[in-house]
Formats: C-alpha cells, structure tokens, sequence
C-alpha cells in the first residue's frame, strides 16, 4: 500500500491556513532554498520570475528524486510547498506596494529534513544539467526561524493588501506587542515582511487569491 504524501498546509495547518483575522504564532526553524533579489515581480522575464522559477526546478529535482537511483537517506513523498517570499524597500522604508520598481525580496521555498546541503548539491547538478537557460549559483540552502509573528489569511490581489496589514497593525497595538521588521534574530538574520502564496495567480481570478501575510513582532517593554 503507497504511504500518503506528507502535505506541510495540512500538517502545520497553524503556519500555512490562518484565519481572517490576526493571530499570533511561534514559528519554528525550517530548511528552505532561497534566491535573493531586487525589482518589480510583475516584470515579465525579470529577474524575479527566474528566481521562481530556479526555486520550482530544485525542489521537483529533490521531490523526484526517488526515481532518480539518488534518493536521500531519511526520504518521504510528500507535496512541494507553497512559494513564499520576504520582501522590504530599497530605501529601508516601509513596503510601499506602489514602488514594486524598489522591492528587495528573498523568494523561497520549504525543504523536508532530509534535504541536507549534499542533497542541494547534488540538485545544483541535476538543474544545471536539465535546466541550462537557469543559474543555480543563486539558490541556497538555509534555515530561517522567525520566532513570535502575527499572521492573517488574505484574500484578493496583491495590491489591496494594506487593509489587510492594517488589521495586524490593530491586532498589534491591542496585544502590547510592536512591528519587529529589520530587526535582527538571534540567528544574524533580518525580520521582514513575510508572504506565503496559497494560490497560483495563472490560474486564479485576483479577487480569490490567498496569501498568508505574516509580521514579526516582539513584545513592547
């Protein structure tokens, strides 16, 4: 009898399937691939598109695997996660959704534990081999911890999530929490603004898309 794929929006339904309202959650240590980048993710054959698609081509390489005579000690079938991506300005200034010309990001997607850097390696390989038009020199392997976030199931376009961020703002406020984006974890890494992407915009109308939109906070002294 096949084993059912492991699917990470069901398993950490807290994580991946919020509530349209704010919450708070703890987030925990994860393995994800990632590319950093800059400019509008709307440009067609921009530098962001490409960052997407280097990030699907290494994790069906890994999810595949098992068919490829190298599965990875520790493998289970499961379900690629959703693209994610963090995102802040050029300048350091708040997201300004109308600026995307200014958008920093780093796009990324969720690895299983068993993606160990030989794995990446061997997917670095396996993409510069079957994908040659991509560069996989600009994906690595990492692990993020994000620690105490606010977070809020969004549904609509991309471009009417202020409304949405504002009702973290309140949530915020009212829990005697504060915003924590460019402040820096114990890890040396930067908090940003934080989207998990749940739909495809190719195949979705704009108005029922759903992003998870998460901010780190921290407590207010």
């Amino acid at each position: 009898m096949e084993t059912e794929k492991v699917d990470f929006k069901k398993e950490y339904k807290d994580l991946y399937l919020p509530p349209k309202k704010p919450v708070l959650i703890d987030v925990p240590e994860m393995k994800f691939i990632m590319v950093d980048g800059k400019g509008n993710p709307n440009d067609e054959n921009g530098e962001y598109q490409q960052a997407v698609e280097l990030l699907y081509a290494f994790s069906y390489t890994i999810k595949m695997s098992k068919k490829s005579g190298n599965q990875p000690a520790g493998y289970f079938d499961y379900v690629v996660p959703p693209l994610e991506g963090l995102w802040w300005m050029s300048d350091n200034k708040k997201p300004e959704f109308i600026n995307k010309d200014l958008f920093c990001w780093t796009s990324m997607i969720r690895q299983p534990d068993f993606v160990t850097e030989e794995v990446f390696q061997w997917a670095c390989d396996e993409v510069r081999r079957k994908k040659p038009g991509l560069d996989p020199s600009k994906a690595y392997l990492d692990t993020f911890t994000e620690g105490m976030c606010v977070q809020i199931l969004h549904v609509g376009h991309y471009d009417e999530e202020p409304a949405t961020i504002e009702k973290i703002d309140v949530f915020t406020e009212a829990n005697h929490l504060k915003n924590a984006i460019s402040t820096v974890n114990r890890e040396g890494k930067t908090r940003q603004h934080h989207e998990i992407y749940l739909s495809d915009p190719r195949r979705t109308k704009p108005e029922k898309l759903k992003t998870v939109i998460r901010i780190p906070v921290e407590k207010t002294n």
